[in-house]
């Protein structure tokens, strides 16, 4: 049998090198002229930069993370997490019901007493189940915690009423423990989110370090360049159409963009109205190269007040030491916007002096030690779970599905996945596919 895999992103390459292990005769088909999708980085003046947001990588399925682990081998530095919330000029501890110590008493307590009420009417039942994921932040937090942070900062990020989000998504957000908010008001240590509180990054290479492992072990099967416009069945074989060239498949896996699935298999009406209404962020990366060592010893900051154009700023010279040159420090910030909305619009010069300016004006990097400075655009980049989201993913999924194609992969699924889902999507698929193959 040969297989077909459309798109070379983690997802893809994973497939493949997980595939050809399994001594899979396939082909790999990648758009760019270079693999990596979000994961791709820019090596420039000394400076190496995660081309769409800082990655980090970490697990809390062990399988998984050890599978990256040994992929990068030695080339893999391990951190402990330090990150914090910017909040009225405060650095909180993150997650914020971990930093509640931080704020003012009075606010302080404000989020404590609303935190246990909520607790309190839900155990008496006065409390509706919620149904949106604004809802649910008021639900879970109390009104203290989410006005002061979570709806700010999740309106910055999402540029989508919240109110008309569902909750498909949120199982991605632990519960705080009643004990641990008690201890952080109190001001002892607790830690949330302890799966990434010790995360690893590649020593040298950047985030594409680890998609590299994978796709050296396959380029020989790989193609890039190849931008797939058309896929059709014939004799029972897929033709991949990508202008001047063709492929035939006798199976096809795709882990590019669900939306153009749809277009390169001229879905009718219904399909193609089911995947314009799917909605996603796209993200611009501002990378910034500082002519000073140590701006910050935190990993990552995040700034929800919404006069700041990012919403997130990461220090990758505290991940590896290797990704800037000696004396100097890497700062990413990220903005989400919509393709075609005025961020978007801007002019990289622009986007440049606006970050700059703003996170001078946050005492973060003083503009003037500023001498490397880089946009990347990326158009995919988060997955807007809307209270449509449901049912428009069901009727393009299974308008793929029937016609036998499989998909794969954050925006092939259309499915907020974290690296090592995808990583644990890829290899659960080939290990079914291969057994499914082997039975059959």
């Amino acid at each position: 049998m040969n297989v077909g895999v459309i798109g070379g992103g983690l997802s893809g390459l994973a497939i493949g090198y997980l595939l050809n292990q399994k001594k899979v005769t396939f082909e790999l088909l990648e758009k760019e002229n270079e693999c990596g999708g979000l994961m791709q980085t820019s090596q420039e003046e000394g400076y190496t930069f995660d081309r769409s947001g800082a990655h980090i990588i970490f697990s809390k399925d062990e399988r998984i993370l050890n599978f990256m682990l040994n992929l990068l081998k030695d080339n893999v530095v391990k951190n402990v997490r330090n990150t914090k919330v910017l909040y009225k000029q405060r650095y909180v501890k993150y997650p914020f019901e971990n930093g509640l110590a931080d704020l003012p008493k009075e606010e302080n307590f404000e989020c404590l007493r609303s935190f246990v009420d909520s607790l309190l009417k839900k155990e008496k039942g006065d409390l509706n189940e919620p149904a949106t994921f604004k809802e649910w932040i008021y639900y879970t937090f109390g009104k203290g915690i989410a006005e002061k942070y979570l709806i700010p900062y999740n309106e910055k990020i999402w540029k989508y009423p919240l109110e008309k989000m569902d909750l498909s998504w949120v199982q991605r957000v632990p519960n705080p423990p009643i004990g641990d908010v008690i201890k952080s008001s109190l001001g002892i240590r607790t830690e949330g989110y302890t799966h990434q509180l010790h995360f690893y990054y590649p020593k040298r290479g950047g985030i594409q370090a680890l998609v590299r492992c994978l796709e050296g072990e396959i380029q020989a099967n790989v193609f890039k360049n190849f931008n797939v416009k058309r896929i059709v069945k014939e004799d029972d074989k897929w033709v991949v159409s990508g202008g001047r060239r063709e492929k035939l498949y006798t199976k096809l896996i795709c882990s590019m963009p669900i939306q153009r699935v749809v277009t390169a298999l001229e879905a009718p009406g219904n399909v193609r109205a089911a995947a314009a209404n799917l909605r996603y962020n796209s993200l611009i990366n501002v990378s910034l190269g500082v002519n000073k060592e140590n701006v910050s010893n935190l990993s990552w900051l995040y700034v929800p007040e919404h006069s700041i154009l990012p919403h997130k700023v990461s220090f990758p010279s505290n991940f590896s030491p290797s990704v800037a040159p000696a004396g100097k420090t890497s700062v990413l910030a990220e903005i989400t916007c919509d393709v075609g909305g005025d961020v978007w619009q801007m002019k990289d010069a622009d986007i440049i002096d606006r970050v700059t300016a703003d996170l001078d004006r946050l005492n973060i990097i003083n503009e003037r030690d500023t001498s490397f400075a880089k946009v990347h655009r990326t158009e995919f980049a988060y997955v807007i779970s809307d209270i449509n989201y449901q049912e428009n993913v069901r009727i393009v999924r299974d308008y793929i599905r029937e016609r036998g194609i499989d998909l794969v992969g954050r925006f092939a699924q259309f499915e907020y996945l974290n690296m090592d889902a995808c990583l644990a999507r890829a290899t659960d698929y080939v290990n079914t596919y291969v057994n499914g193959n082997r039975k059959a």
